[in-house]
């Protein structure tokens, strides 16, 4: 499995890193993540430049593409030449954002008239790109997937990996980097935002 992680100027460290940490638990399966970028190298909100590791057309041929949030993401939403390099398929592929990614989303008509989560600062954005707004960390209709809050992250990355290898697979990658003494309490948090989406899918 490769997954991308479109990551852009401006990018909230948080939920670039991790998301790609916890995906990337999946790597003895064979599973990749990669930060995929429109530049060689990004700089984040708090002044961390990155090399890409791919190249923001790596999306095209991803198996899963989660789209993190930041704080120039308005200005990408409203750049349509660099929209126009982000080629999506919910039809065969996994699709998340997080955050101001929602907006992302929106812009490239992924989402239509269904709820979606965002945080509270890119909510009025989101709400007058024509979406509903969930008060909710996380919600998926069918392929494609938003979550809100920096740490909602976890929530992408276990919703991914439930539905591309299985449940127990995610329950093991969050188990992996929850804080020690805390770690049945993470799961079962994590899985019982998640769970009900992947059930869903599968019934689909």
């Amino acid at each position: 499995m490769r997954i991308a992680i479109l990551t852009f100027d401006g990018f909230n460290e948080l939920d670039s890193f991790i998301a790609a940490g916890i995906l990337n638990r999946m790597r003895a399966k064979g599973w990749e993540a990669r930060i995929a970028a429109p530049t060689f190298e990004v700089t984040s909100m708090n002044g961390v430049t990155i090399q890409r590791q791919e190249p923001l057309e790596f999306a095209v041929e991803a198996d899963a593409v989660l789209i993190g949030s930041g704080i120039r993401t308005r200005e990408v939403a409203a750049d349509p030449v660099l929209l126009s390099r982000i080629k999506l398929d919910p039809t065969r592929q996994l699709i998340g954002a997080q955050c101001s990614g929602t907006l992302l989303l929106a812009r490239l008509g992924l989402i239509g008239s269904l709820p979606a989560c965002t945080d509270l600062t890119t909510k009025p954005w989101v709400v007058e790109a024509g979406v509903e707004v969930l008060d909710a960390p996380f919600v998926a209709h069918g392929n494609v997937a938003t979550a809100g809050g920096c740490l909602a992250s976890q929530y992408l990355a276990a919703w991914t990996i439930a539905r591309l290898a299985s449940v127990r697979d995610a329950e093991e990658a969050i188990h992996y980097v929850a804080p020690v003494g805390e770690k049945a309490a993470y799961v079962e948090r994590a899985m019982a935002v998640v769970t009900p989406f992947v059930e869903r899918s599968l019934a689909a």
